[in-house]
C-alpha cells in the first residue's frame, strides 16, 4: 500500500507545515565544534590533525579539498561512525565520542545526512523512502503522512511520489535522499559531495534546496570539490589540506 495519502491538501495547509516546520528547525539548530581533534588511522596516515572548527548555529558551511584529504572523515566524526583519536568533537553541547547505545541515536536522529551515492531502497516507492525513516523512529502514521507531502513539495517530487528509484533521474534521485535526510526536521544537515554524480544544472538545483533549508534555520556542512559551485554560492569555506583545516 503506497505511504502516500490520498487527501487533498491546499496550498495553504502546506504553506502552515512548512511554517512549523522552519520554526521547530530555528529553535532547535545545532551548534559543531571540533577542538584540537586529530583522527589517525591504523596505518599511521592522519586525516584530520590538531584540526579546530567552529559552525554556528544556522550556519552554511562548505568544507573543500581534493579527494582523500579528509572531508568524508570530518563528516562521519560530526554524527559518531569515526571516532577522534585525540580532541573533542561537539554537536549540539554533546561530546560526540562520549555517546554510545540509545543516546547516539538520540543525537542522530537530530542530524539529516545526504550522501553523494544516494542510498535508496530499490524496491520501496519515493514515498516509502522518504517515510522509512520516521517509521523506524515510531512516528505515527498520521504524523508521517503530515510531514510527507510538504517535503516532496519542497524537493520537487510530489508528483513522483509513487515512483520507485529506477524511474527517477540521478538529479531527482538525489532529491529523494535529500528529502529522506529533511523530513524529521533535523537542526543540522551533512550533505557529503551531494552533487558529485549531478550534471551542473542538477547540481545547483540541489544546492538551492540546501540553501532552502537553511533560510528555515537548519545548520548545513556541505563537502564538495566543484570550486565553481562553492564560488557561485558565496557561503564560508573551510579547506582541508594534509589534514589541516583553513577558512578562506
Amino acid at each position: 500500500m503506497p505511504v502516500l495519502t490520498t487527501e487533498v491538501k491546499t496550498e495553504k495547509s502546506v504553506d502552515k507545515q512548512n511554517s512549523e516546520t522552519q520554526q521547530h528547525i530555528t529553535n532547535t539548530a545545532a551548534k559543531v565544534q571540533l577542538q584540537s581533534v586529530t583522527k589517525t588511522y591504523a596505518n599511521g596516515s592522519h586525516a584530520l590533525l590538531n584540526a579546530n572548527l567552529e559552525v554556528k548555529k544556522g550556519e552554511f558551511l562548505f568544507i573543500t579539498g581534493p579527494s582523500g584529504s579528509g572531508k568524508s572523515t570530518l563528516l562521519k566524526l560530526l554524527y559518531g561512525q569515526e571516532l577522534p583519536t585525540q580532541g573533542e568533537v561537539i554537536v549540539d553541547e554533546c561530546n560526540v565520542a562520549t555517546l554510545r547505545g540509545d543516546r547516539l541515536s538520540l543525537l542522530r536522529r537530530r542530524i539529516g545526512i545526504v550522501f553523494q551515492d544516494y542510498k535508496l531502497i530499490n524496491q520501496r516507492t519515493v514515498a516509502e523512502n522518504v517515510t522509512f525513516v520516521l517509521q523506524a523512529q515510531g512516528y505515527t502514521r498520521k504524523e508521517i503522512q503530515r510531514r510527507l507531502e510538504p517535503t516532496l513539495k519542497l524537493v520537487g517530487l510530489l508528483k513522483k511520489a509513487d515512483c520507485f528509484p529506477d524511474q527517477l533521474s540521478g538529479g531527482e534521485q538525489q532529491r529523494v535522499s535529500i528529502a529522506r535526510a529533511i523530513v524529521s526536521t533535523p537542526p543540522l544537515l551533512l550533505a557529503d559531495e551531494p552533487t558529485g554524480n549531478l550534471d551542473p544544472d542538477n547540481s545547483w538545483q540541489v544546492i538551492q534546496i540546501l540553501q532552502k533549508l537553511n533560510s528555515f534555520g537548519a545548520t548545513v556542512i556541505v563537502t564538495t570539490h566543484d570550486e565553481q559551485l562553492v564560488r557561485r554560492c558565496n557561503h564560508p569555506v573551510v579547506q582541508v589540506r594534509n589534514g589541516k583545516l583553513s577558512r578562506k
